[in-house]
């Protein structure tokens, strides 16, 4: 499977999307540069030691550049609002997000990717075997804020409380547990098995609680460029280059999503 993954994308790559007169005015500074939440794994991560990116993110915007003709900066930006920012700024062409209803609002996002599915952390001594037991009278749970998981959380929780993590930081996501603020943490499964195996005492539920769709998005109202991607997507579900890239990352709990009809968001 492998062999016939990386033959997909060595095809997938000699073809190209524009002519470059076309790829000139999608990419008005000559540079595809595209943002991704620099510390969302499912995304991409950074090598603290030598700044090199890596993960999906990182492999379709610089396909896309490559496809484009024109040359890629792929660069980490400080939350959702980093990425939603530089793309309705126009500092960057395009960026990767978790799709919401709320964010579609400021920008335009493509067809999905991937899905990071979504579970909890909790202590190895809890009693909460799945998902199913957690949103109970009496539950606190954390969550990071603005993240796809916490607004899902906030749309759907009924008797739970939650608690958000305002800075992000997982060790303040340990500490809540630890100190029994918190019964158990939410957040993408990638995420939280790098904590876990840092830190003994803790484990994951074995189920989901939401499957979090990571798309491209462009600035509102950029429908040629929001096109492109589109059927650059689609073929690189196709070819399989989206399926290589996520398991040359090694993620945990990311499939390729499905394809759909578009619909208008």
């Amino acid at each position: 499977m492998r062999r016939f993954a990386v033959g997909a994308v060595m095809i997938f790559a000699a073809c190209a999307l524009v002519n470059p007169a076309q790829a000139d005015d999608l990419v008005p500074t000559g540079t595809l540069r595209a943002t991704f939440i620099g510390t969302n794994p499912v995304q991409a991560t950074v090598d603290p030691a030598t700044g090199e990116i890596r993960g999906p993110a990182n492999d379709l915007a610089r396909e896309l550049g490559r496809r484009l003709g024109v040359p890629v900066k792929v660069i980490p930006a400080v939350g959702v609002n980093g990425v939603l920012n530089s793309v309705k700024s126009s500092e960057a062409d395009i960026g990767f997000l978790a799709y919401d209803p709320g964010r579609a609002a400021e920008v335009d996002f493509s067809q999905p990717y991937s899905i990071g599915q979504n579970t909890f952390l909790v202590l190895d001594t809890s009693r909460l075997k799945s998902v199913a037991d957690v949103d109970r009278p009496g539950m606190v749970l954390g969550a990071t804020q603005g993240d796809a998981g916490e607004l899902f959380l906030t749309r759907t929780l009924k008797d739970a409380e939650l608690k958000r993590n305002r800075d992000g930081n997982m060790e303040t996501a340990l500490t809540m547990l630890r100190s029994g603020e918190i019964q158990a943490y939410g957040t993408n499964r990638q995420r939280l098995h790098d904590l876990a195996e840092r830190n003994p005492g803790f484990r994951l539920l074995p189920d989901n609680f939401y499957g979090v769709e990571q798309s491209i998005i462009v600035k509102k109202g950029n429908k040629t460029l929001l096109d492109v991607v589109e059927k650059f997507l689609n073929e690189a579900r196709t070819s399989g280059f989206v399926a290589t890239a996520i398991e040359r990352a090694g993620l945990v709990g990311v499939d390729v999503a499905p394809p759909r009809p578009q619909q208008a968001r």
